[in-house]
């Protein structure tokens, strides 16, 4: 108390210097914080901006260039992915191990037991064995004959193989000739905008423009995207009748041994 006591007083007008020092600090760190506020809600709102940006500017894009035409365009995607799926589906269902059930079908045959055979094709699925089981049913036939079955037999699974390749097909030359159409519709739209506007301002122009422009970009995504489907697709379809063209010779190769030891015992 002693010390405080004999602390000396300061003149009125520092001690109003002092106080308006103090003010200004106080105003400077409010502001600070203020500006750090705004600076974290400006980024949040720019993270969230980001977040959902890619689908807010396809939704943009998809009105902007003209809705009845994006629609088909964009129905023209979802019906060929809808074939897509469905072929990718049944294919891979077909698919099998020929090499073994060629292996079990020769046993089957080595050991004189054609119903060990037929039993084998009917407990697996998918062309291949269907080919192996058409061709044991005319076992009894020359090899001529035999041959002949299976060959029309197997045309008629590769031709179930492709079932539905061809509205891939149409769908893929289907979205770029939309998109085309989106493209002289806007272009029409545009000179409609300038005739009645009396004058070729950028804005009109630009405004048909893009309506083209748009409708063309999805339409050729929609052809790119339906035609990867399409090239898969046809891998497998080529694989699976590589598979039953390969597993029919090997078994006439098969059915010929056993009506050789069956000719031998007579």
């Amino acid at each position: 108390m002693a010390i405080l006591s004999m602390a000396p007083a300061l003149p009125a007008g520092a001690q109003s210097a002092v106080t308006d020092t103090v003010a200004v600090a106080d105003t400077t760190a409010q502001d600070s914080l203020l500006t750090v506020a705004l600076d974290d809600d400006a980024l949040s709102g720019e993270g969230e901006e980001e977040e959902g940006g890619f689908h807010k500017r396809l939704k943009t894009k998809f009105i902007d260039g003209n809705v009845g035409f994006m629609s088909l365009v964009a129905l023209a995607l979802v019906l060929g992915l809808a074939f897509c799926i469905e072929r990718i589906l049944y294919l891979m269902m077909s698919e099998i191990n020929a090499r073994k059930l060629m292996d079990d079908i020769r046993k089957s045959m080595a050991a004189d037991d054609v119903e060990g055979a037929k039993q084998v094709c009917r407990k697996t699925r998918g062309p291949v064995a269907s080919v192996c089981y058409h061709g044991l049913l005319h076992l009894s036939q020359p090899m001529d004959g035999i041959e002949r079955s299976i060959t029309n037999y197997g045309g008629l699974q590769a031709a179930n193989l492709e079932k539905g390749c061809s509205w891939i097909k149409l769908f893929i030359a289907m979205a770029p000739s939309l998109g085309f159409l989106g493209t002289v519709i806007g272009m029409v739209m545009a000179f409609d905008q300038i005739q009645t506007a009396g004058d070729i301002s950028p804005t009109i122009v630009a405004q048909g423009m893009k309506v083209a422009l748009i409708t063309t970009i999805f339409g050729i995504i929609v052809a790119l995207v339906l035609q990867l489907f399409y090239s898969y697709i046809l891998s497998k379809i080529e694989r699976l009748t590589t598979q039953m063209e390969e597993s029919a010779i090997e078994l006439l190769d098969i059915v010929q041994d056993y009506k050789a030891r069956h000719a031998d015992k007579r």
